[in-house]
């Protein structure tokens, strides 16, 4: 369970109805699967033990009774097991019948919990023969064990509080007021459903929206368990649907085979950081009480199987990527249209470098125009000229701004700089960070300045990665009057600019934009080659950005420990990066992450468009003389 990932299995065994001996003995066998592949939760379906389908021979004696006997034997045969097992069986008591999971532990039963919501609607008839559970927890005797029973029975982890577990069953889920609600309040971050949901046209569909959304709604896990093979199709088909999910991530999903395990890890670390951050979900302490009953998992590192995306800010569905790509630039364009709007200015200046993130901006801009029906040739694009600037970039700067029927200026800078850097006393062969910045700070006060002229607004064109990274100068391209890219990550810039460039409908534009796509990433303040190409690549500098968005997402987003986030995106890049090379760029991120927080905090105003986002005056109040010292550290292993 190392960095509080948690291997969970869903199971759908194949069984026969009416026959709990045949049963048991497949229930133990998945189980025996499941420990090999170091499940510590296990979960089987609704009445597994006897079969679900089972109509009015659950009423028979015979079959109850040798079901508690197959419990018992199931018991006793997965001690060998560290796993808190799920199995569903009815069980009587007082006279009356309950559909219940039965949970089971180094071979013990130690509870049972009853399903609370008895359907009795279309294909289901459940209160001919059950009776629904309540939150009262009683003590009863069953296949030979003292145990408790009820609905609100929570099983903490010993030596992992975060792991707490809950359990719901079926029609549970289904209902106005899910017990997993209360479970989740109570502190459960996994639930558990052990269901017989039949399939039907567009159910499965619905059924895996459902616990997707429940376990975003809970912040918590959620291992669905649903009867497959081997239930009667006498009227209708038992798909055997297994899911995974947490925080609203499928995880894993079985496909239509109707029996088999699907699993994956649980990361209950992730659910409490969001749990703690989101302060609309009630502490423990606020809710109803629920018995808590200790099981004791093996602690042993989590083999991981689960996948990490290398770009946790841009979908890898294309369909789906597009409709991102649609929706960021929507949200750009809308915010800078409202400020522009606010301002009464039926102008802006945006400085074009024929790099992406200037180009971005410009994008954005041009949309904005067009939904407030403002003339394009209000948009004064500038091009500044100076030491680093190649032919290339220049061009493309140049045919972009023509493209897009922009005021498009040149201003070149070099003079300028030469004079403020005698000024100032700066040798002539020196190319330090100051010769570098000069060149930044005098490009801001020329866009600033015919701001004022022409009673305009100065768009900012820096990306939250240079913000994370503190890759900004300083009162130089760090500020602006609005920085309509200051949410976007620039892994997520380049698919943007990519979908402008596929949905131009003009193949200059589009042809301009793809240039611009395969031009290194570089702020042209060192001079060029000999060949007059790009000399200063800002990834050779600082790192690959694709590894920096991997870091912010799961370092600002998640909380997670650095180790952690190593370990993931060793697996994420794998065959791309070797791990001392991802260590590497992450001791830079994280040194200059905390280092430069000074400039994000006066940054000015720009939209959100995601989760992750550094505004100092919303999603990252963090203070601008934070210490590093304790992330490094855990790095090294000193902490946890």
């Amino acid at each position: 369970m190392k960095d509080g990932f948690v291997k969970v299995c869903a199971c759908t065994p194949v069984v026969t109805v009416a026959d709990p001996v045949r049963n048991g003995t497949e229930i133990i066998k998945a189980v025996k699967e499941a420990d090999s592949q170091g499940a510590l939760i296990i979960v089987t379906p609704e009445l597994s033990v006897t079969g679900y389908s089972c109509g009015d021979l659950f009423l028979q004696d015979v079959l109850i009774k040798e079901a508690e006997n197959t419990l018992k034997r199931i018991a006793e045969e997965t001690a060998f097991s560290s796993a808190l097992i799920f199995a569903g069986v009815p069980v009587r008591v007082g006279g009356k019948l309950y559909d219940c999971a039965a949970a089971l532990h180094r071979g013990k039963l130690t509870a049972l919990i009853p399903k609370e919501n008895i359907p009795d609607y279309g294909e289901f008839y459940e209160k001919r023969h059950f009776v629904p559970g309540t939150g009262e927890t009683v003590t009863v005797e069953y296949a030979g064990f003292k145990v408790p029973m009820g609905t609100d029975i929570l099983f903490r982890a010993i030596d992992m509080p975060k792991l707490t577990v809950g359990c719901e069953i079926c029609e549970d889920l289904w209902t106005l007021n899910p017990p997993s609600t209360r479970h989740a309040g109570a502190g459960a971050a996994v639930m558990v459903n052990l269901s017989a949901s039949d399939d039907l046209v567009s159910k499965r569909a619905y059924r895996r929206d459902l616990v997707r959304m429940t376990s975003a709604r809970l912040l918590c896990g959620y291992i669905y368990a649903g009867a497959g093979q081997g239930e009667s199709t006498q009227d209708v088909l038992y798909g055997g649907h297994r899911l995974i999910a947490e925080n609203g991530v499928i995880l894993s999903e079985s496909g239509r085979d109707r029996a088999g395990l699907v699993f994956s890890e649980i990361d209950v670390d992730r659910l409490s950081h969001e749990r703690q951050r989101m302060t609309t979900f009630p502490g423990d302490d606020r809710m109803p009480d629920h018995m808590e009953l200790e099981w004791m998992p093996d602690m042993k590192e989590t083999a991981i199987t689960r996948r990490f995306t290398p770009n946790p800010f841009v979908p890898g569905d294309d369909g789906e990527r597009n409709e991102r790509c649609e929706e960021v630039l929507s949200i750009q364009s809308d915010a800078l249209s409202k400020r522009l709007s606010h301002t009464g200015a039926k102008r802006a200046v945006v400085g074009v470098s024929g790099g992406l993130d200037s180009t971005l901006a410009l994008l954005v801009t041009a949309r904005a125009f067009d939904s407030l029906g403002l003339d394009r040739k209000g948009i004064i694009t500038v091009t500044m000229p100076c030491f680093g600037t190649t032919k290339r970039t220049r061009g493309n700067a140049e045919k972009l701004s023509e493209a897009l029927n922009t005021d498009f200026r040149t201003v070149d800078i070099t003079d300028a700089v030469n004079i403020h850097l005698r000024d100032i006393g700066l040798p002539e062969d020196d190319r330090s960070v100051t010769f570098e910045n000069a060149q930044a700070r005098e490009r801001t006060q020329v866009l600033m300045d015919i701001a004022n002229m022409e009673n305009a607004l100065v768009i900012g064109t820096g990306d939250m990665s240079e913000l994370a990274m503190g890759w900004a100068t300083y009162n130089g391209d760090h500020m602006s009057m609005y920085g309509v890219n200051a949410g976007v990550p620039k892994t997520l810039v380049r698919y943007l600019v990519a979908y402008c460039s596929d949905n131009a409908g003009d193949p200059e534009l589009s042809g301009v934009l793809n240039d611009i796509l395969d031009t290194p990433v570089s702020p042209e303040l060192l001079p060029p080659d000999e060949k007059g190409n790009i000399k200063q690549k800002t990834e050779d500098i600082i790192g690959p950005y694709e590894l920096h968005d991997f870091f912010m997402y799961y370092l600002v987003r998640c909380g997670f420990k650095p180790s952690k986030i190593l370990r993931m995106a060793v697996l994420a890049f794998d065959g791309e990066y070797t791990e001392d090379v991802v260590e590497k760029w992450l001791r830079t991120f994280i040194r200059r992450f905390f280092s430069q927080q000074f400039k994000r905090s006066c940054l000015p105003d720009g939209p959100k468009v995601g989760s992750c986002a550094l505004s100092p005056r919303g999603d990252l109040r963090m203070p601008s003389d934070a210490s590093a010292g304790a992330w490094l550290r855990e790095l090294d292993g000193g902490s946890c």
